[in-house]
C-alpha cells in the first residue's frame, strides 16, 4: 500500500485459504475483478484469529467493505473426513497444515471484525456462505442451522459464484460513497468518505421507501430483516415463504420440502424471491442472476493473474495448488444434478463455456510458468464433457425447473454435441510446448453412449470417446458410477450401472485395439441414503466380477444443501416426499464401508459375520469363493492397497 501511496483500501478481503493468484482460487478471482473495477484491493490471507487481532488491524478500515471468504472449500469438508476424523492435511494451506483455519471460519472472522470495526459493512462469500444461506443441516454438529447471516453478524451474502455480483456491488457502493448521503463516515486523516452499514444496506436495496438511495434489491444476494413491515415491497404473489426454521426443526418434513424449492429456484433461469423466518427475523434470499456469457467468463479468466502462490509461501508447498498448477477450467455449471453434489445449488445447471480464444491464452501463459514440462494435468471443468452443451431451443431451458438435464433421461432438448470440445483439445495439443493434455475431470460416459438421434452427434461422441481414450489419459481414467444398484442410483440422480458395462466394454476394446495397457479407475460411494449393507454385498461382488480393486471410494459425507443431505438429515426424499433408509450411525456406515476391501484379509470375518447377520450368507460363497480368475489373483499379489 505505501508503494502505492495508499493510505486506505477500498475493499480487504479476509480468505481461510493460502493466497494463490490464479482462477481457480476464489479470492484471486474476486481481488482482481474489483481491481478491474478500478478499486484498491488488499488481500489478507489466514488471518490469525487468536490474541489482540493484529492481522485484522494490520490494513485497517477499509473504505467500502471487508469481504470475508472461508476458502474453496466448506471448510468442515476440508478439515474432516465422514468419520468426523481430522484429515491427514489442509489442500489449501501451506505445508498442509490444519492450525491456520478455524472451523468455520466466517463466523469466527465476522466476530473478529465487528470486534474492531463494529460499523464496517461485511459482506460474506463462497462455498460456504453460499450453502449455508438458508436453515441447512451441519453434519459436524449433527443439527438444523439456521442462515449463516444468523449466526454471522454480516451484512449481506453474495451466494453462488460471484462474478456479476461482485461487479455490480462495486458499482453500487462505489456510487453510494459519492452520494453525500449524511449518514457516510469521513476519515479523519484524509477526509475520504467511507460506507456505514446504515448506507450500504440503503446501496443494496434492502431498506423500506423512505430511503436515500433509490435502489432495487440486488441480485443474488442474501439479506435479513427484523420485522416483515422492513421487507422492500412486502411479501407478494411470486415470492416463496418456505417453512421456518423453528417449524423445520420441529418436523423434518418440512425442511426436505423447503430444499425442494430451494433447488428448483437454483436451477431456474427466472426464479423466484425466497423468504425464511428464524430467530423472530425474517431471511431473503434474491433471485440469482440470469448465467453467464462466454465473454463474461471469459473476462474473469483473462485478468492479469501471475498463476503462482503469493511469495511469502516461497519453500513452502500448498497442496491444491499443486494438484491445478498445471491445469485448465473451460466451464461453468453442470447439468448433471447429482443428488449427492453441491454444484447445484452454488453454480448451477446451465453451462457457460469459455472461447476457444480465451482457453488458448491461458494455455499459452501455462506455457512459460515455471516447472512446467509439456503436460496439462487437466483440461476439464465440473463435468469434463459438457463444454458448450446447451438446449436446442433455450426457450424450453428458461421455463424449465428439472434439477438435471439427463435424469431420469436425457432431454430431448439437450444437443449433447461433442465436436466444439474436440476442436479445444486438437487446437491445444497443436500449440508450441504443449506434449500431452490428460483429463482429470469426470467424464460422463452416459453422454458419451447415448443415442442422440442424429447421426451427426452420435459420430461426434464416438470420436471424442476414442480421442479422450488413445490421447488424453494418463494411464487410468477415472469415472464415477458411484454404485452398482439401479435403485440407489436412481436415488443418486446416476445412470444404470449397465452403462458402465458398456462404457468398460469399449474402454476396453479400444485399448486392445491400440496396444495400449490403460486402466479405467471407478468411484464408489458408501451409505449414500437409500444405500443397505446388502447393496454393499453386491456391489462388492460385482466390482469383484469386474476384476476390481477400489482404490476410489467414499463414505458417503452429507454438505449443506444437497439433495442426499436432505434425505440424511430428514429421513424422505424431498423430491417424492417418501422415507428413506439412512445409514447414520458409525457402525451403520462401517458396515457398508467394510464391502469395498473385501479382499483385505482382516475384512474377511467382519465381512462374512455381517452376511449372516444379514440373513444372506449365500452372498458369502460368491464373494469368497475359490472361483477368483488368474488376473484377480495377480492383482491382489502384485498391487498394493492405495485408501
Amino acid at each position: 500500500m505505501e508503494l502505492r501511496g495508499w493510505t486506505q483500501a477500498d475493499v480487504i478481503l479476509l480468505s481461510a485459504d493460502a493466497y494463490v493468484d490464479h482462477p481457480s482460487f476464489g479470492a484471486a478471482v474476486i481481488g482482481r475483478l474489483l481491481e478491474d473495477e478500478g478499486l484498491r484491493v488488499a488481500i489478507i490471507p489466514q488471518p490469525d484469529w487468536h490474541g489482540d487481532l493484529r492481522d485484522f488491524r494490520r490494513l485497517g478500515r477499509p473504505r467500502l467493505w471487508f469481504g470475508i471468504s472461508p476458502g474453496c472449500m466448506d471448510s468442515m469438508v476440508n478439515k474432516y473426513t465422514a468419520a468426523r476424523r481430522l484429515r491427514s492435511e489442509d489442500a489449501y494451506s501451506p505445508d498442509g497444515r490444519h492450525d491456520l483455519r478455524p472451523e468455520y471460519p466466517t463466523i469466527v472472522y465476522t466476530e473478529c471484525v465487528r470486534r474492531l470495526y463494529p460499523d464496517v459493512p461485511i459482506v460474506l462469500g463462497g462455498i460456504e456462505a453460499s450453502l449455508r444461506r438458508v436453515a441447512h443441516y451441519d453434519y459436524w454438529q449433527q443439527r438444523l442451522r439456521p442462515s449463516l447471516l444468523l449466526d454471522a453478524d454480516a451484512d449481506a451474502i453474495l451466494y453462488g459464484m460471484g462474478e456479476q455480483s461482485t461487479v455490480e456491488l462495486a458499482t453500487r457502493m462505489t456510487a453510494a460513497v459519492e452520494s453525500g448521503h449524511p449518514q457516510l463516515a469521513y476519515d479523519s486523516q484524509t477526509g475520504e468518505a467511507m460506507l456505514t452499514r446504515k448506507v450500504f444496506l440503503e446501496a443494496l436495496g434492502c431498506t423500506t421507501s423512505d430511503s436515500i438511495i433509490h435502489n432495487a434489491p440486488m441480485h443474488q444476494t442474501v439479506t435479513r430483516y427484523a420485522t416483515e413491515a422492513e421487507i422492500p415491497s412486502g411479501i407478494g404473489p411470486e415470492d416463496i415463504v418456505l417453512h421456518s426454521y423453528e417449524d423445520s426443526l420441529r418436523e423434518p418434513r418440512l425442511h426436505a420440502e423447503n430444499f425442494r424449492q430451494l433447488e428448483r429456484q437454483s436451477n431456474s433461469w427466472t426464479a423466484h424471491r425466497l423468504l425464511q423466518q428464524a430467530r423472530g427475523q425474517w431471511v431473503v434470499v434474491n433471485p440469482p442472476y440470469p448465467p453467464l456469457t462466454t465473454e463474461q467468463l471469459d473476462h474473469a479468466f483473462d485478468l492479469p493473474y501471475t498463476r503462482l502462490p503469493h511469495p511469502k509461501y516461497e519453500g513452502k508447498r500448498i497442496p491444491a495448488y499443486e494438484m491445478i498448477r498445471f491445469s485448465v477450467n473451460l466451464h461453468r455449471g453442470c447439468f448433471g444434478g447429482c443428488a449427492f453434489c453441491t454444484i447445484s445449488v452454488h453454480q448451477g445447471k446451465f453451462i457457460t463455456n469459455r472461447s476457444k480464444e480465451s482457453i488458448l491464452r491461458e494455455v499459452e501463459a501455462i506455457t512459460h510458468l515455471p516447472g512446467f514440462r509439456g503436460n496439462l494435468s487437466d483440461l476439464g471443468g465440473p463435468s469434463a464433457n459438457m463444454y458448450a452443451m446447451r438446449g436446442r431451443n433455450q426457450q424450453l431451458c428458461q421455463r424449465c425447473q428439472r434439477p438435471s438435464c439427463i435424469h431420469p433421461n436425457v432431454c430431448p432438448n439437450l444437443c449433447g454435441d461433442h465436436r466444439p470440445l474436440l476442436d479445444i483439445y486438437r487446437s491445444v495439443d497443436s500449440l508450441p510446448g504443449i506434449k500431452h493434455s490428460f483429463i482429470g475431470s469426470g467424464v460422463r460416459y452416459d453422454l458419451l453412449l447415448h443415442d442422440w438421434h442424429d447421426e451427426t452427434l452420435n459420430r461426434a461422441a464416438e470420436e471424442y470417446t476414442r480421442e479422450l481414450i488413445l490421447h488424453h489419459v494418463s494411464g487410468r481414467l477415472k469415472v464415477a458410477p458411484e454404485h452398482t444398484s439401479d435403485r440407489v442410483l436412481q436415488l443418486m440422480r446416476k445412470p444404470s450401472f449397465s452403462l458402465f458395462h458398456q462404457f468398460k466394454a469399449l474402454f476396453d476394446r479400444i485399448n486392445q485395439q491400440a496396444h495400449l495397457r490403460q486402466q479405467i479407475i471407478p468411484y464408489f460411494i458408501s451409505s449414500h441414503p437409500g444405500c443397505h449393507p446388502e447393496d454393499m454385498a453386491e456391489l462388492a461382488i460385482e466390482t469383484k466380477r469386474l476384476d476390481f480393486q477400489l482404490e476410489q471410494v467414499q463414505d458417503f459425507t452429507p454438505t449443506p444443501l444437497t439433495t442426499a443431505t436432505t434425505m440424511w438429515a430428514t429421513g424422505y426424499d424431498p423430491n417424492t416426499m417418501r422415507p428413506v433408509y439412512v445409514a447414520r450411525t458409525p457402525a451403520e456406515k462401517q458396515a457398508q464401508r467394510m464391502f469395498f476391501f473385501w479382499y483385505k484379509p482382516e475384512e474377511r470375518r467382519r465381512i462374512e459375520n455381517e452376511l449372516r447377520r444379514m440373513g444372506r450368507p449365500d452372498l458369502i460363497g460368491r464373494l469368497f469363493g475359490l472361483n477368483l480368475s488368474t488376473k484377480t489373483k495377480s492383482n491382489m499379489k502384485s498391487k498394493p492397497y492405495r485408501k
